[in-house]
């Protein structure tokens, strides 16, 4: 029987489907690629934004269609991810508008949710470009018009987009001039085009698990070369706030670099923009509301790593290969001096996910890796990705970021995988971690009474005090330490921490241990003002 409606478990369920499809080819979307790209590839940005929209309705049983989308929306928005991420998410948005309140829509209702899905997407993108996943959306859309015009079953009119979207993807090469010279259709077109092929194989009836990869493999593309300034910087962030001024941030935002994408509404704005100056950014929209989900990616060297992967060596370049969890840009910079091939944003309260940690793996140039989790909560995510990786990798099991740092003073690159893997494992007693925050309640620990917003003090993941101001608690906490056997003590400074705090935090430390060697770091980490490295 034809299907002639769409209500919320139906959207549901073909959604599934997009993410099922988009899953199985993800590798092949991002193989597209050669040019920088932020947190990974677009197939991975896709993809990891498809599924904060499934999870945000996963749990939902609901008939109505434009409960259903709004919550896909939301979800969508907030889990966008690079370009592709953010421009997929308004295309969920132009989805619900053209739902409206409706609990569930004919053949003309869906196209008409298409149309608005690629309306919305275009207007959201201040400099549109033909020959982009926005054009393929159009094309898409008008495929699914067309057809609803002669037939009332759905699964018509998505086949109709589906085959649209085809050959409008096959076009972008002839739209886009770096294509041509990349010698590759659009990566986020292609990826638009599997997530509407897999809405429609959930929509036909066929089982999740009965969906395979494609035989067609698109050619791999060629070396593009990159503008003489180089790539600049992929910057990425959430505004959150009230009666923030969307249109004002837009201009600005244009005004500071290139790709420009700003959606949201006065509560919450999604940025990303690649510019030379991502500093100038950041102070620019941390004057307008609160910063979340901060990223920023050096798409020279994201570059050089995608040409040397996918068209000087398509097999492993390096001997071996290290990927690291780390929270703040300050860590970030610390661990790529020191060696780390990828580093993925997370740590305490804002876990990677098990994608996260194993798009990186899957990126770095090696088929041996070492995987520092750098944190307690992440090390069972590190050992799942172990297991279902294909390369061989080894976790070794850090719980601190400074416990990391010393696994990478251990590393010997002439070394096997196993040998590093248990050397850098010895190397994690050798560091004691003090890390400060405040307390989220009221509480009692061993015997230590806390009250709500205290600056506790944590040794070694255990918390052990609690006090007014953060650097008292870092002296307090150092005093349960034998002086005698302290060589060298490592301040990391959160992105709250005063300078002159820090300064004199150093002073302290220097007077309370004459013997050690004190150095100040910036880790710029959120929530913690202090994590203290004690060896």
């Amino acid at each position: 029987m034809p299907i002639t409606e769409c209500d919320g478990r139906l959207f549901k369920e073909a959604l599934l489907g997009s993410l099922a499809w988009l899953t199985i080819n993800r590798d092949e979307v991002d193989a597209l690629n050669v040019f920088p790209v932020p947190d990974g590839d677009t197939g991975t940005n896709m993809l990891l934004t498809l599924q904060s929209a499934v999870e945000d309705i996963r749990e939902l049983d609901e008939p109505d269609l434009s409960a259903m989308a709004r919550r896909a929306s939301h979800g969508a928005l907030m889990g966008a991810r690079g370009n592709s991420g953010v421009i997929l998410s308004q295309i969920f948005r132009g989805f619900c508008v053209g739902i409206g309140s409706h609990t569930a829509v004919d053949a003309k209702g869906l196209a008409r949710a298409f149309r608005e899905g690629a309306d919305v997407a275009y207007r959201a993108v201040i400099r549109p470009t033909e020959g982009t996943m926005l054009t393929v959306a159009r094309e898409a859309a008008a495929g699914a018009e067309a057809e609803a015009a002669k037939t009332t079953d759905l699964t018509q009119v998505v086949r109709a987009a589906c085959e649209a979207a085809a050959t409008a993807v096959e076009r972008t090469p002839e739209q886009l001039p770096i294509l041509k010279q990349a010698g590759v259709i659009d990566a986020g077109g292609f990826g638009l085009q599997l997530i509407l092929e897999g809405f429609l194989k959930r929509m036909l009836g066929e089982g999740l698990a009965t969906f395979e990869r494609p035989a067609t493999q698109h050619a791999r593309p060629k070396e593009v070369q990159a503008p003489s300034a180089g790539w600049g910087y992929c910057t990425e962030f959430i505004i959150n706030g009230e009666r923030l001024p969307v249109d004002d941030v837009r201009k600005e935002i244009q005004r500071q670099g290139d790709s420009a994408l700003v959606v949201g509404d006065d509560s919450a704005i999604k940025v990303h923009v690649h510019t030379h100056e991502p500093a100038v950014v950041i102070g620019y929209a941390s004057g307008v509301g609160r910063l979340t989900r901060l990223k920023v990616d050096d798409m020279s060297s994201q570059h050089h790593r995608l040409q040397g992967e996918s068209v000087r060596r398509p097999a492993s370049t390096k001997h071996l290969a290290v990927v690291a969890v780390a929270s703040g840009d300050g860590f970030r910079r610390i661990l790529e001096s020191l060696g780390v091939d990828s580093v993925v944003g997370g740590g305490q309260s804002m876990n990677p996910s098990t994608e996260d940690i194993l798009a990186a793996v899957e990126s770095v140039p090696s088929n041996d890796v070492l995987l520092l989790p750098n944190n307690g909560n992440v090390i069972m995510t590190a050992q799942q990705v172990a297991e279902l990786s294909k390369k061989r990798v080894r976790v070794v099991p850090s719980r601190s970021l400074p416990q990391g740092i010393a696994a990478l003073f251990a590393f010997d690159f002439s070394a096997n995988l196993e040998a590093n893997a248990n050397a850098m494992s010895h190397a994690l007693g050798q560091v004691q971690t003090i890390e400060v925050t405040r307390a989220v309640r009221a509480s009692e620990v061993d015997g230590l009474k806390i009250a709500e917003n205290d600056v506790i003090g944590l040794l070694n993941d255990r918390i052990v005090d609690a006090g007014e101001s953060p650097q008292g608690v870092v002296q307090s906490v150092l005093k349960r330490i034998d002086a005698g056997k302290v060589g060298t003590i490592t301040i990391y400074a959160g992105a709250e921490a005063p300078e002159a705090e820090r300064e004199a935090l150093c002073t302290a430390i220097a007077t309370q241990f004459p013997k050690a060697s004190i150095e100040l770091q910036s880790g710029e980490q959120a929530l913690y003002p202090y994590v203290v490295a004690v060896e």
